[in-house]
């Protein structure tokens, strides 16, 4: 889980960057992959950190491991609060001065990119912002990982397209859609704890509505990309899967866990082969 959503924004918008630039930085595409997954490591960490500061981890009977409720790395005694606390701290650094790096080679726009990756991946666990507990992580979430389909495309292109903009906005719906399901599972946790994020504040029984619309907004961004970019008829069928995929995982979501273990799987398997389908369109 972590790994393909690390990548898949750096891969898809490097494909669009190099869909108008017609040349390929090899170097930038490094450094932004491995500065994407110190920030993704640090915000899982962060997470970590938060929730157990809430207490939600520690409430949480019902999680599905490996997908939801934490890594339970605190709750298992592996390392204390501060510890893990100073993980992430290092996560962050180590992100900082890959971005660094970047900044002195492409200049100050990843600087700005970094500032609020990093900036996110903290406001959303832990206080005074907390967005996971206002309703707000959601978006935050799909910001933090469109985001960087954005400024892969600049590092390659150096330059901010609508074609770049529409499929950071499909990544950063799969993403989101990711977070949903996995809120399903723990949310008499998260509601015990005080983190009241959508699927709470919307209650169980909303979430595969809230699921469908932001899958289908996803599915109509491919179109339109597919359609500004001028591609074959052929290319409206992988946004039609991606959209059948969800249909079929929005009920499971309120099935036992089976059922729930199910709906993740395969809304991971949406994200990973989306991001996919947008890295080749804009190769075709």
């Amino acid at each position: 889980m972590f790994f393909p959503a690390s990548a898949v924004p750096v891969a898809v918008g490097t494909a669009w960057g190099f869909h108008h630039s017609g040349h390929l930085s090899p170097i930038p595409l490094m450094l932004a992959l491995l500065g994407m997954a110190c920030l993704h490591a640090a915000a899982n960490v962060i997470n970590d950190v938060g929730d157990e500061l809430n207490g939600c981890d520690r409430l949480n009977q019902d999680r599905i491991p490996p997908f939801t409720g934490g890594s339970r790395v605190i709750q298992d005694g592996i390392l204390g609060i501060k510890a893990m606390a100073a993980w992430g701290a290092a996560l962050l650094l180590a992100g900082a001065a890959i971005g660094a790096i970047l900044t002195m080679m492409k200049g100050p726009p990843v600087l700005v990119f970094g500032l609020i990756g990093g900036g996110l991946a903290i406001a959303y666990s832990l206080p005074p912002l907390t967005l996971a507990a206002r309703g707000l992580g959601e978006a935050a979430v799909a910001v933090a990982f469109g985001l960087p389909v954005v400024a892969a495309g600049w590092l390659q292109d150096g330059d901010f397209t609508l074609h770049g903009i529409l499929a950071a906005a499909a990544v950063g719906c799969w993403t989101a859609a990711i977070l949903i399901c996995n809120q399903v599972p723990d949310i008499k946790a998260d509601e015990a704890a005080g983190k009241r994020n959508l699927v709470v504040r919307l209650g169980a029984k909303s979430a595969p509505s809230l699921y469908l619309a932001v899958q289908a907004v996803a599915a109509a961004l491919q179109l339109a990309l597919g359609w500004l970019s001028n591609l074959p008829p052929w290319a409206t069928v992988p946004p039609l899967l991606t959209m059948l995929a969800a249909l079929a995982a929005a009920p499971l979501m309120m099935g036992g866990r089976g059922a729930q273990l199910a709906a993740i799987r395969t809304t991971l398997a949406i994200h990973l082969l989306g991001g996919v389908w947008l890295t080749v369109a804009a190769l075709v």
